[in-house]
């Protein structure tokens, strides 16, 4: 959407700019001019973009203005272009509309630059200027619309495709033959990461796109409840299918272990006939939208799929399918309260007694939810904040290359200086901006190559070369997310049928173009390690603090509440851990990037961050459980869940202080099971039907995850002989 924005103000730009009679110089300008001021707004409500866009104007023609004033003046136009981009990163602290003037303030002084404005040019440039962000204002307000309710309904359409999505593929598990139970495997474990991804895309947006903090917290929950109780509907499956135990589904590591296939589940078997009828009924409950969920048929479905909540309604089965029938019954209610809490009440007349009690949980939680959290405020100050860093970074590098491009070229120098902007974008240690400006500088070769070849082609095509060029922003957009060499290809490609529209095209150029973006990466480079660097490490280590901080609050809190401890808010801190999981997951790119040395090191991130993926799912099954403690008929507290939980406790607590350099003498203790320590007080294991059992299946699962994150980092394990210490840090 993003994209299409953006081609659409460009678009109207051109045509504007057309029907003036305005020159090819100023149609490049205006589209440029269109381009940045619809992509650097990224605020979410409406209001807020206004003001934003009506700010950028001003902020614009001051840029483009000293630009043409300094436009002879070298030493002067080269210091306030750095104390520009020192200004433009400083002012990120200040948020969405800080960071947006910013971006806007560099790339219109860097369009005075392209195009050679000068004094005499300036009036007809503003008006290019006003006409631009008229344009972009009126595609961002009228023609494509991006209101907070508007990528809500999208995203919660997309989250229901996801789900269904994975359930069809659950289907696919039941009859896949042994030999192609390999690619379903990996088809349920892409499909799984991916309603994770829509589930904390849809949490991000919940606050702006709901009528108040209570209404986004419910979905906030309703939509968690949904994503574990069909991922866990997949590992039941799993079980079912297998000799071995499945944990997860959210390993990462394609060389990661899964259970051993057994025979094929036995085509005409009451049981399997059943759960291969009611997986494509929960597969019809999820896909259909929510008109089509008050007729009486699909009540029906959804009344027996409810059914199976209650332990006197499955079928005489093995324990693990009926696990199956049971992780289908919690489908099915997370379903029920996604439709409730998206679309209001419903028609209640066909209610079995399995689909009232569902209603009334959902009812009781409604009235105990507690209202949203404040958001945490950064207490750093001075250099330690890192838009003060990145700010004194990014001038000292950008200075760097504006030496240095001005010894490559006196016309085209500014193109090193953007190279050393944008590897710092998005960026938070050196590791980070060493892997982009690689990554840059791969695209803009193959971008050249295609530049190249494209302008041969075109010639003096004028709207040809245009409506390539927005085919390319389009393409810009769309592969930002996958792939940063890709964006770095569309852009240089598009940057060479600029040049050729400005009669300014020749090989020389483009060979020009590579040298100054190898130089402004060096000088990004240069500057990220010797300017306040934030080394690769220490920001992992840090990431990797908070990940463990925020498991031992999850776990902790979970089984607090489980074992009778008051109500907390368990969604406010899955999600702060889920959140930290993704931030250590961006960090180690360099670490596992294919051009790392560190094979050993490499294959080590990957066996931390797969098992931390694992011990966050285990997590946040425990939170969804301990979250229907309150209000549950059938969930009640076990007081001995509490004193199974320290350990887990201590391991985590050992490890982070490992990991933040605190001196201890405290080692990870390991051995019995977290059955075996329920069974040692003499009350015995509980039976595998009942929710304890369960909540202890997730805890085992913490401990051997936690436990096994003590070898790759070093810490002491209790009961180890210090030379098999040595040998496993080695």
């Amino acid at each position: 959407m993003a994209g299409l924005r953006t081609v659409a103000a460009i678009a109207l730009t051109l045509i504007v700019l057309a029907v003036l009679g305005t020159d090819v110089t100023h149609l490049v300008a205006g589209a440029m001019t269109a381009m940045v001021a619809t992509f650097a707004i990224k605020e979410k409500q409406v209001r807020g973009q206004a003001v934003t866009l009506a700010l950028g104007l001003p902020v614009a023609l001051a840029a483009v203005s000293l630009g043409a004033l300094l436009h002879s003046q070298v030493i002067a136009g080269d210091v306030f272009f750095v104390a520009l981009i020192f200004g433009a990163v400083y002012c990120r602290r200040f948020g969405d509309r800080g960071t947006a003037l910013g971006l806007i303030g560099f790339q219109t002084y860097f369009v005075s630059l392209f195009v050679g404005v000068t004094a005499s040019a300036l009036p007809l440039l503003a008006l290019t200027l006003a006409i631009a962000f008229a344009c972009s204002a009126v595609v961002r307000f009228t023609v494509v619309p991006e209101t907070p309710q508007r990528i809500l309904q999208w995203l919660r359409g997309a989250f229901r495709a996801r789900v269904a999505q994975l359930v069809a593929t659950h289907i696919e598990l039941l009859d896949a033959r042994p030999d192609q139970l390999d690619k379903v495997l990996d088809d349920l474990r892409r499909h799984t990461a991916r309603l994770h991804e829509s589930a904390l895309m849809i949490q991000g947006r919940l606050e702006d796109g709901t009528r108040d903090p209570t209404t986004a917290s419910l979905l906030q929950r309703r939509i968690a409840d949904a994503e574990i109780a069909t991922e866990r509907l997949g590992v039941l499956l799993l079980n079912a299918r297998t000799a071995e135990r499945a944990d997860t589904l959210t390993l990462h590591l394609p060389q990661a272990p899964l259970p051993t296939a057994k025979n094929e589940m036995p085509a005409e078997d009451a049981a399997t006939v059943t759960l291969r009828r009611d997986l494509n009924a929960l597969h019809l409950l999820v896909s259909r939208g929510a008109s089509d969920h008050s007729g009486t048929a699909v009540a029906h479905v959804r009344n027996r799929l409810l059914g199976y909540r209650d332990e006197d309604n499955l079928p005489r089965a093995s324990i693990a399918v009926q696990d199956v029938f049971r992780g289908i019954g919690e489908a099915a209610r997370s379903v029920l309260g996604l439709r409730l809490a998206l679309d209001g009440p419903q028609d209640e007349s066909d209610d079995t007694p399995a689909t009232t009690r569902s209603r009334e949980e959902f009812d009781a939680e409604d009235v105990a939810l507690a209202g949203a959290e404040k958001p945490e405020e950064d207490d750093r100050t001075g250099l330690r904040r890192p838009t003060t860093r990145a700010a004194f970074q990014i001038a000292v590098g950008s200075t760097l290359a504006i030496v240095g491009g001005e010894f490559l070229s006196a016309q085209r120098w500014y193109w090193a200086v953007l190279t050393c902007w944008v590897v710092f974008l998005n960026t938070a240690s050196t590791g980070e901006i060493i892997i982009k400006g690689y990554r840059r500088l791969v695209g803009t070769v193959l971008g050249v190559v295609a530049g190249v070849a494209l302008a041969g082609l075109v010639g003096n095509h004028t709207w040809t070369a245009f409506a390539l060029i927005l085919l390319f922003v389009f393409a810009m957009f769309f592969t930002a997310p996958l792939s940063y060499a890709l964006m770095s290809f569309f852009v240089t490609a598009m940057l060479g049928l600029l040049y050729t529209l400005l009669n300014t095209y020749s090989l020389d150029v483009l060979i020009l173009r590579i040298e100054e973006t190898a130089l402004g990466a060096a000088c990004g480079i240069i500057a990220a390690v010797l300017v306040l660097p934030v080394h690769t490490d220490r920001r992992t280590d840090d990431l990797l603090g908070t990940v463990l901080t925020k498991l031992d609050e999850v776990v902790a809190a979970s089984v607090d509440q489980l074992s009778g401890g008051p109500a907390t808010d368990l969604l406010g801190l899955s999600r702060d851990l889920d959140t930290a999981l993704d931030d250590l997951r961006a960090s180690t790119h360099p670490l596992t990037h294919p051009i790392s040395p560190l094979r050993v090191r490499r294959q080590t991130v990957r066996y931390l961050v797969a098992l931390l993926e694992t011990s966050a799912y285990h997590a946040r099954s425990l939170a969804a459980t301990a979250e229907l403690l309150p209000y549950s008929k059938t969930i009640a507290a076990d007081p001995r869940l509490q004193r199974v939980g320290r350990r887990i406790a201590h391991n985590i607590e050992t490890i982070t202080a490992h990991v933040r350099g605190e001196k201890t003498d405290a080692k990870v203790t390991s051995g019995a099971t977290i059955i075996s320590l329920l069974e040692s007080d003499g009350s015995g294991a509980p039976h595998p039907s009942t929710v304890t059992y369960r909540v202890l299946r997730h805890l085992q699962r913490l401990d051997e995850g936690v436990s096994g994150l003590a070898r790759p980092l070093g810490v002491p394990v209790e009961g180890r002989s210090e030379g098999r210490q040595k040998a496993g840090r080695k």
